[in-house]
């Protein structure tokens, strides 16, 4: 490290110091001593990361597309001045473990320093504590609400999270066990039928085998939410081939790569994250162990254990302590998190030091003393090390862990969160509270949004804190549900764009593919699937039981330990809806003899104004306990409990502090974060209106019902009008949730406003019924409420203007149910394709009775022919129209979109303060070269 970079590292280090205003001086004092372990690593010490050029190699999709050589060469280079022999005791000394040599004598005299024979992890663990303290100086943690096993909760089917988990449960059964383990076997010496997957699991990978590790612990959660025995035997099978593959290898080892990997990790040498790789496996083990009872799986994650404890052991033997804590720099997963649930289970004190070895004191430290300092840290790198803390804390009770966990959970939510609850861009964390920056095609990993989705969890256990219930909520919803491709099993993102008019399909990875993948938001997405029930109910098991019901999700528990079942029903919601609601239905058929307490969350999305709650049909005056309803009683058969929250449509601002971006708002519907259907727009403005519901309203239901696609017959071929650039082109039949479906959407209506029919009611093409004596209508671009397609065919808002009707007759072709639009202004004339056979992109146009274009009546009719058919696409119940000066647009749930191009953030700017007028553009803001960008995503 160069004299200026030094320099630079310590002002950094004290600018950090000099922000941490959030906690008195004394108080950080307190902590300094009380942390000392860790604070001796921070950055003032050490240049702290995930890796030595976190601009390069810390992220996963920069490290997948560099060869060998390319990452030899950066990381040689970045590690230039970090390498370390056996003598090299001069920096971090004092965690050095003390006693660790001991001495001698030759027959000269000369003295000669040994390794002691039996390494004392006793010792060891003082040693990092800097202290006599006990093993285990805490109490275990406290008065923690208890998680409700998976197998007590089934989600409701026909619900759009039963939808969500039928679609990944067919995933894991559609993926083949020898395939999946290829390469296990190839390791181990063993016969390799088949052959492996590609992506991020390919044979040459070397992050290969962590995909399987997800496998194991979404199997385990999926069979435990589903009891599917088709699943069952094949995770069992899964779990006797790698049993084969850890005997043959015969140490303890087990993995899709060699050993030598961590030779080199622990050189300090090029190669790519293996123990996190090891963590997912480690983890899939305990999980078949906790969900699905495999005694088998729990001697095998024993025995990884127990070898990688000698691997950190020699390490710290041969060198130093600092030297493994350097080693930490590459990402390691959620290590100590494994180790620490590992020693609950074992309670062998080996597994707990080694959990310590693996907290990463260098970042904790940080946290610690309360300093927002995230910035360039590799995002999921670090929030599976702040789970492990977590969990320190749950089992040692240090109360220093569980202020990690809430300090790091706030300034992630305040400063570095999209509305989504989502976090990161290009895999990292950047300047606190200055998101306006960051909006990207690259932003919000999946994989961080299923670990932050951990941290939230643990801590409305450890508080009952209404806000991380209502955090687990947005992030389940806006960033979880959104990673799937509707019903296509196996396909989901890495990213989900903020970038203003951009789309899921068009990041850098997009769509994932069901066999060539397998990223580590893959692995995180199945398991996420998996386990939708975990996170509904919890228990406190306390001196007066009751039960706390924090999301809102269709679903059945079996509580136990009560004798009482509850079922949770949501009545489907619309966007013209006032109040979101629930209804819980409780039964027993037991005699009950004690009382026990509901605990419902009132969201922080809802208002009580308007609240009501009845019980078995009676009103109840309600009982809250904090932010929930409590309701404690004698729990009869089938009582129902009907809840009416208030729901609204609301502005939130960016998490950005500097006054430009003030105006920088979505829009949420409840816990729904909505997105506008932009394709292409980016400077839409509203007009003069005071108040948000005068201008975002409730898409009116019929809409939806006045929907329709327009086909031809060319050349054996089913062809749509699409609208697309302010053209007219004909095209093939587009993909479910394309852009191109809306495109050849089009809400065909009659122009007396007070006629809501539709122009082809469901499975009726036929326009003679009473309801259509009116066959005058105009023709809108389904996702441009608002605005006509003229007799020019353009496009304009001014729905009066001359030339904006079409006269709907039977198809000149005479054939059945085909139309033809006739234009108002020029009778006799029709929208028309202008030939008889053409290929897709024909343009579409008007011709005239007479006109020279088309030889023979015959062929000028069937060009002016088409058959309506059920729209390519429709409306989300939860649509709004957002009224603009220029056009208008629609806002949808971003969770249902799939390629559609969306803005989530607009701009909406006071035009005036006196009379608060507002305007509202789209950000039209060029792609930010953050991190690796200019290298990879571009």
């Amino acid at each position: 490290m160069t004299s200026t970079h030094r320099k630079a590292t310590m002002a950094n280090c004290s600018n950090q110091i000099r922000r941490t205003t959030i906690i008195p001086t004394l108080v950080q004092i307190f902590l300094l001593l009380l942390a000392s372990p860790l604070l001796s690593k921070v950055l003032c010490i050490k240049e702290c990361t995930n890796s030595p050029t976190p601009t390069e190699l810390t992220s996963h999709t920069v490290r997948a597309q560099l060869s060998a050589e390319e990452v030899r060469a950066l990381q040689e280079k970045s590690h230039s001045h970090l390498h370390l022999i056996p003598t090299d005791k001069t920096k971090w000394i004092d965690m050095m473990p003390r006693r660790f040599l001991s001495s001698s004598t030759d027959s000269h005299n000369n003295i000669k320093k040994h390794h002691v024979e039996e390494f004392n992890w006793h010792m060891l663990d003082r040693s990092i504590k800097g202290s006599d303290v006990r093993l285990t100086s805490w109490n275990q943690g406290g008065n923690f609400l208890s998680e409700v096993s998976l197998h007590d909760v089934r989600i409701a089917s026909d619900s759009i999270y039963g939808q969500a988990e039928q679609t990944n449960l067919e995933y894991l059964l559609l993926l083949d066990i020898d395939q999946l383990v290829w390469s296990f076997r190839k390791r181990a010496g063993l016969e390799t039928p088949g052959t492996p997957y590609g992506g991020w699991e390919g044979a040459d990978v070397e992050l290969r085998g962590h995909f399987v590790g997800h496998y194991m612990s979404a199997t385990a959660m999926a069979w435990a939410s589903t009891h599917n025995m088709t699943l069952f035997s094949k995770m069992a099978s899964l779990i006797d081939v790698l049993y084969a593959c850890q005997n043959a290898i015969g140490t303890g080892y087990l993995s899709a790569f060699p050993d030598e990997f961590f030779d080199r990790f622990e050189a300090i040498k090029p190669v790519w994250a293996p123990y996190y790789t090891i963590h997912k496996i480690m983890q899939g083990l305990l999980d078949q162990y906790t969900y699905a009872g495999n005694a088998k799986t729990l001697e095998m994650v024993t025995w990884m254990a127990e070898y990688f404890a000698n691997r950190v052991k020699n390490v710290i033997q041969k060198y130093t302590i600092e030297r493994h804590y350097t080693s930490l720099n590459e990402e390691t997963g959620g290590m100590n998190d494994v180790l620490y649930q590992l020693y609950t289970i074992t309670k062998d004190e080996k597994h707990l030091i080694l959990a310590h070895l693996f907290d990463k004191p260098c970042f904790l430290g940080l946290l610690a003393v309360q300093a927002d300092s995230l910035s360039n840290f590799h995002s999921n790198t670090h929030i599976p090390i702040v789970i492990g803390a977590q969990k320190r804390y749950e089992v040692t009770g240090d109360p220093l862990y569980k202020g990690i966990g809430i300090f790091f959970m706030d300034i992630v939510n305040s400063s570095h969160a999209y509305a989504s609850g989502g976090t990161s861009v290009g895999e990292f964390w950047l300047d606190p509270k200055h998101l306006a920056d960051t909006l990207s095609t690259e932003t919000q990993e999946s994989c961080t949004t299923y670990n932050m989705l951990k941290v939230s969890r643990n801590l409305f256990r450890w508080t009952k804190e209404v806000a991380y219930a209502d955090y687990y909520e947005r992030a389940l919803i806006n960033g979880v549900l959104s990673i799937q491709r509707g019903a296509q099993p196996g396909i989901m993102i890495y990213m989900l764009p903020m970038k203003p008019d951009s789309s899921k399909a068009v990041s850098y990875h997009g769509w994932g593919t069901k066999f060539n993948s397998f990223w580590c938001c893959y692995g995180t997405g199945i398991e996420s699937f998996s386990k939708l029930g975990d996170s509904i109910y919890f228990q406190d098991k306390g001196s007066s039981p009751s039960l706390y019901i924090i999301q809102f999700i269709p679903s059945t528990f079996n509580w136990r330990s009560a004798g009482l079942v509850i079922s949770q029903e949501i009545e489907p919601l619309t966007s013209s809806d006032s109040h979101y609601c629930v209804s819980l239905t409780v039964s027993t058929n037991q005699s009950n003899n004690q009382a026990y307490t509901l605990n419902i969350r009132i969201p922080s999305w809802t208002s009580l104004d308007s609240f009501t709650a009845t019980l078995n049909s009676k009103k109840l005056i309600p009982t809250f306990r904090g932010n929930f309803l409590s309701i404690k009683k004698k729990w009869g058969s089938d009582e129902k409990l009907i809840l009416e929250f208030p729901i609204h449509i609301r502005t939130e601002q960016i998490k950005d502090d500097r006054p430009k971006f003030s105006s920088f708002k979505a829009f949420l519907f409840g816990p729904y974060l909505l997105a506008g259907l932009t394709r292409g727009y980016k400077h839409t403005k509203l007009g003069n209106f005071s108040l948000v519901s005068e201008w975002i309203s409730p898409l009116p239901k019929y809409f939806d019902s006045q929907l329709v696609s327009l086909t031809q017959q060319s050349s054996n071929k089913t062809l749509y009008i699409s609208s697309s650039n302010l053209s007219f082109t004909m095209q093939e039949k587009p993909q479910a949730g394309s852009r191109a479906s809306i495109e050849t959407t089009f809400r065909i209506y009659h122009t007396d406003s007070k006629n809501k029919c539709a122009a082809f009611p469901s499975g009726n093409t036929s326009i003679g019924s009473s309801c259509h004596t009116d066959k005058h209508v105009m023709i809108e671009p389904s996702d441009m409420p608002g605005t006509v397609i003229t007799n020019t065919l353009n496009i304009t808002s001014d729905t009066h203007a001359a030339g904006s009707t079409f006269r709907l007759v039977p198809g000149l072709d005479g054939t059945a149910n085909s139309i033809s639009l006739e234009l108002d202004t020029k009778p006799g004339c029709y929208i028309s394709t202008g030939e008889v056979h053409y290929d897709p992109g024909k343009k579409v146009l008007v011709l005239c009775k007479g006109d020279s274009q088309l030889k023979g009546d015959a062929s000028f009719k069937k060009a002016a022919s088409f058959v309506p058919t059920e729209a390519n696409r429709h409306h989300n119940p939860l649509s709004f129209v957002a009224k603009g000066q220029d056009r208008n647009f629609i806002l949808e749930p971003l969770m249902g979109l799939r390629d559609e191009f969306y803005t989530v953030y607009f701009n909406i700017e006071a035009q005036d303060k006196r009379s608060n007028l507002y305007r509202l553009e789209l950000l039209n803001r060029s792609f930010v070269n953050i991190m690796a960008h200019d290298n990879i995503f571009h």
